[in-house]
């Protein structure tokens, strides 16, 4: 495959098959909000998802009933995938963002239980808003949850190596973190600035950053998932999907703390929507 993107931002809409059935996710090329566009990475996740669907963890026996909540959804394809293979998904993104987001997930919801003769295999998928950090939100889409989803979640304007090596940090201090061979990724639907990563919990020290800059350590234990397939590759979960590509890092991320700080936003809502 060349390294052409997978989807075009300027189309309304792309059609997808995927594990039996087609799907159809509406976007806006008109929008400038990154969420209305299908990016590559949710594609990526969810042919992934196919592709290891016949047995181990990500097989619809192991993952019936599961509660999973995608975080950043934008058009909501990752979660619908999690949805197929049976499990009860919450996807969440900011409240611009969800008028397209609830369209994409009502409608295919109709048809595929309208194609569907087997209704009782396929999960439920309901729509949220979620602003990190906001406790309300949190409390609303009711944790704890067995995976916490999410691709392309960080945009362009805050997304470098920097960045991209200061999650990884934060990441491995909280997680168990393990990167999807390529191998394992559908032949078509991959990228080589694309990449998957499985992450277990253990039990950690996550650091607060508080408004006046002052750094806090509260300690976080999380329980690995006892769900685990001897036969699959080692993982846990909370999986995402990064594109490392590299892109310039906007003014206001160019301070070292203000990276810190991002990264402390999104390891206080790994903590406080906790893994069952």
């Amino acid at each position: 495959m060349d390294h052409e993107r997978l989807n075009s931002p300027s189309t309304s809409a792309i059609s997808l098959e995927l594990l039996g059935h087609r799907l159809h996710i509406s976007q806006d090329p008109n929008s400038k909000h990154l969420g209305t566009t299908v990016w590559d990475a949710s594609m990526v996740f969810v042919k992934f998802l196919e592709k290891n669907s016949r047995k181990g963890r990500f097989s619809p026996s192991k993952l019936k009933g599961k509660r999973v909540i995608e975080l950043g959804a934008g058009c909501g394809l990752a979660g619908l995938g999690m949805a197929l293979l049976g499990c009860d998904v919450v996807t969440t993104d900011q409240v611009e963002v969800l008028p397209l987001l609830l369209r994409n997930v009502e409608r295919n919801k109709s048809w595929i239980s309208q194609s569907n003769s087997d209704s009782g295999s396929i999960g439920s998928v309901t729509v949220a808003e979620l602003d990190w950090g906001n406790k309300d939100h949190i409390r609303a889409v009711d944790p704890p949850f067995d995976y916490i989803i999410g691709t392309d979640v960080l945009g362009y304007e805050i997304r470098s190596t920097t960045v991209h090596e200061q999650m990884m940090q934060m990441w491995k201090s909280n997680f168990n973190v393990k990167t999807v061979s390529k191998s394992k990724m559908d032949v078509k639907y991959q990228h080589p600035s694309i990449h998957l990563y499985i992450m277990d919990p253990k039990a950690t020290l996550i650091p607060e950053v508080s408004d006046n800059g002052n750094n806090e350590e509260e300690e976080v234990v999380s329980n690995p998932g006892d769900d685990e397939d001897p036969g699959a590759e080692s993982g846990g979960p909370c999986t995402g999907s990064v594109d490392s590509a590299e892109a310039k890092t906007a003014g206001y991320l160019d301070d070292d703390w203000e990276i810190r700080r991002c990264g402390a936003m999104a390891a206080r809502l790994l903590k406080d929507v906790k893994l069952a």
